[in-house]
């Protein structure tokens, strides 16, 4: 007898390939195995896996509604067989393992028991950093919770003294066979074990500590190592400082990502450094010596007479290390500083006269403030026209 897909994916016959994808995503969030711990949601997850796959197939789910089943003809892939039932369908080599058990015929062989023992996931911490951090690197201790190998039973997940069994579901092989009758003939098919998950032994006697899973989450302190020149978002990998894998498998690596902190001061432009100083107008044009403050200490200024609004120094090398992709050190940026001739807004009587002076003595015309009326016939003074424009 045919499957309900349809069923499985509840939606209608007539139902239309978008709605037939939506029904799927939204069971496949919820059936996940790393979201659902139920004793049958890893199954139901394979189910409409392959009833989306049988459906989404034009040619498929024309077989469907004939009212067959596609994957009784041994030209569909379910996807149901094999060793890992979320590792995607593969092609024909796939396929012959989900129907004849990984022989291409009467059943024999199989893909056996699938390693309990697996790789761990990487972890990511993220690390804040002042500037002055960033520029001559550091040692910081950071804590981190991540899964640890269990010390009781050194990842096997069994009592210390007792150790798995094997299946007696399926014997072993971490897989179940079932034949399916359909008006083509009789098919064999095969699907990872529900008793064992396809491992082929059964832990009888688990571990208390970590319940079989041979790992335990802990937390604990290391040192990660920011080398100098670092950047907001850059990534420092401490290789096998992640995730302990399920079965005690290989850690994952933990990787630290850098927050940049903003500085009072100063702006980054990759490894060069921008800061704005404000020099008074008669410093400006009489020249002056400033005492800046840089990463790397106090530097001495030279403003020289005569110096326009916006003028740019560049300090050759004081700005940040040039980090490498090989965690090397090459060179370093500059810091751009930037002038900002600061105009007096408020005079007072006696340096309005000093100031007239000044331009009489250069010869420079001061001419009265003018009068003009405006679209309304109101009069306005040159101030006012200024104004408008954002001047002060």
């Amino acid at each position: 007898m045919a499957r309900d897909y349809y069923g499985t994916l509840g939606v209608a016959k007539d139902a239309t390939p978008e709605q037939i994808k939506r029904a799927y995503r939204k069971l496949a969030r919820e059936l996940h195995p790393d979201v659902n711990q139920e004793a049958n949601a890893q199954e139901r997850f394979r189910e409409v896996t392959t009833a989306y796959e049988v459906l989404s197939d034009p040619k498929k789910r024309q077989v469907v509604d004939l009212g067959g089943d596609p994957l009784s003809q041994g030209g569909g892939d379910g996807g149901m067989g094999g060793g890992d039932p979320f590792a995607g369908f593969g092609g024909l080599g796939d396929i012959m393992d989900a129907f004849f058990g990984g022989s291409g015929g009467g059943g024999g062989g199989g893909r056996g028991p699938r390693s309990r023992v697996q790789p761990g996931s990487d972890a990511l911490l993220r690390l804040e950093l002042t500037l002055e951090e960033c520029a001559s690197g550091v040692n910081r201790d950071i804590t981190v919770d991540t899964a640890v190998l269990c010390d009781s039973c050194d990842g096997g997940g069994s009592r210390a003294g007792s150790a798995p069994s094997t299946c007696d579901t399926c014997g072993g092989r971490g897989e179940v066979q079932s034949v399916q009758r359909s008006f083509l003939g009789q098919v064999m098919t095969s699907r990872p074990c529900p008793v064992c998950r396809g491992f082929g032994e059964v832990i009888t006697d688990p571990c208390q500590q970590c319940s079989g899973d041979g790992r335990v989450r802990e937390r604990r302190t290391i040192t990660v190592k920011i080398p100098a020149g670092v950047g907001d978002g850059m990534r420092v990998r401490l290789a096998g400082e992640g995730e302990v894998g399920p079965g005690g498998g290989p850690a994952g690596d933990l990787f630290v990502e850098v927050e940049e902190l903003p500085h009072e001061r100063f702006i980054r432009d990759g490894a060069d450094l921008h800061c704005n100083v404000e020099v008074p107008m008669t410093a400006a044009a009489l020249g002056t010596v400033l005492s800046l403050d840089t990463l790397d200490g106090t530097e001495e200024l030279t403003v020289e007479p005569g110096t326009q609004p916006g003028t740019e120094h560049v300090l050759t090398g004081r700005g940040l290390p040039k980090l490498r992709s090989n965690g090397r050190v090459s060179g370093h940026g500059d810091l751009h500083v930037h002038l900002d001739v600061q105009v007096p807004t408020r005079l007072d009587d006696e340096q309005i006269e000093l100031l007239r002076r000044l331009a009489t003595l250069r010869g420079e015309e001061q001419p009265e403030p003018t009068v003009t009326a405006n679209g309304n016939g109101q009069r306005q003074g040159l101030f006012s026209r200024f104004k408008s424009f954002g001047h002060r």
